[in-house]
């Protein structure tokens, strides 16, 4: 049996080294100055979707009549489902992404890194760890996932774009790893539970060339309805480079006058650069200083679970 499996990854590996040079980048981004990278990785509309290498894909796990094979050995290329599978069974995490947010974090240190930046995950590495499961994230990691599967490796795609996609794909990696997740609803139920009893009027602003602004169909955008914080742009669509985002003009910001703002830094300083603009000192919300800040990565990309709860943090005070 070891022959056999030192000749199976021989075999993989000449396999890989003629097709990586076909796989498109899919790695977890990071945020850039003006724009909400559409909501990179982890933000994902609600789909769950998985490959067995012997199976046609799966549809979300709630919906399967057949029985799931318990995962001992699991790759994950995205920070939040890191997280949500080292919360779930930790000894089970074998790999992870280069995310900022989990180097950060010393329950993943001495865990093998098989992406960094945006530089595509390295299948080679990722099959000599031999997972039973990994899991990406839909329309970022589809090319590598289509390669794992073809190399006989179980994938699971997941995309989250709202509270029950979140809900939904904890349910389906605690089954995938014979789990509990109630432990982990209780935790989002605790976040949702610190919502205002009143409705708040609020902006979000990402970016300021062009002013963006995330509406009803955005993970922020439905984290604020879960919240009962009132989204002046939730109903808005319009061209805009990015799903689930508005292009807003100093006039529309200036018209939906909000009783709050939230700005989201990434670094560039955003909220310094906002306040030199004319219409900035017009806003009711600028002159009662109901002005918040918040970090990227739990507002327009969920990020991680500590990430959520900081959000839901920030967002009872307003």
């Amino acid at each position: 049996m070891k022959l056999q499996s030192v000749w199976n990854r021989r075999v993989a590996s000449l396999l890989l080294a003629a097709s990586l040079g076909a796989i498109a980048a899919c790695a977890e981004s990071t945020p850039e100055a003006a724009t909400p990278e559409a909501v990179t990785p982890e933000a994902e509309p609600a789909a769950v979707t998985a490959s067995e290498p012997t199976a046609e894909a799966d549809s979300a796990a709630a919906t399967e009549s057949e029985p799931i094979e318990t995962a001992k050995s699991v790759v994950t290329l995205t920070s939040l489902t890191a997280d949500l599978i080292h919360t779930l069974d930790a000894e089970k995490l074998v790999a992870i992404p280069g995310s900022s947010l989990l180097r950060e974090d010393d329950r993943f240190a001495g865990l093998e890194a098989v992406s960094e930046g945006r530089a595509e995950p390295n299948l080679e590495q990722i099959v000599a760890l031999e997972p039973d499961l990994v899991v990406g994230a839909t329309g970022f990691h589809d090319k590598a996932l289509e390669k794992l599967e073809e190399l006989g490796v179980a994938t699971l795609s997941v995309d989250v774009s709202d509270w029950d996609s979140l809900r939904s794909i904890a349910t389906d990696l605690a089954q995938r790893l014979g789990a509990d997740p109630q432990p982990l609803l209780d935790r989002f139920d605790a976040c949702l539970a610190k919502a205002p009893e009143t409705n708040p009027s609020a902006l979000v602003l990402v970016s300021r060339q062009p002013l963006l602004s995330p509406n009803q169909d955005s993970w922020a955008g439905d984290f604020l309805a879960q919240f009962n914080v009132t989204n002046v742009t939730a109903e808005l669509q319009g061209e805009s480079p990015f799903d689930g985002y508005v292009t807003l003009s100093e006039e529309k910001v200036l018209t939906s006058n909000p009783e709050a703002l939230l700005v989201v830094e990434t670094g560039e300083g955003l909220l310094d650069q906002l306040k030199g603009d004319a219409f900035w000192g017009e806003l009711e919300a600028t002159k009662t200083e109901a002005v918040y800040t918040f970090d990227y990565h739990g507002l327009v990309n969920p990020g991680s679970v500590a990430s959520i709860e900081a959000v839901c943090d920030r967002l009872s005070q307003l």
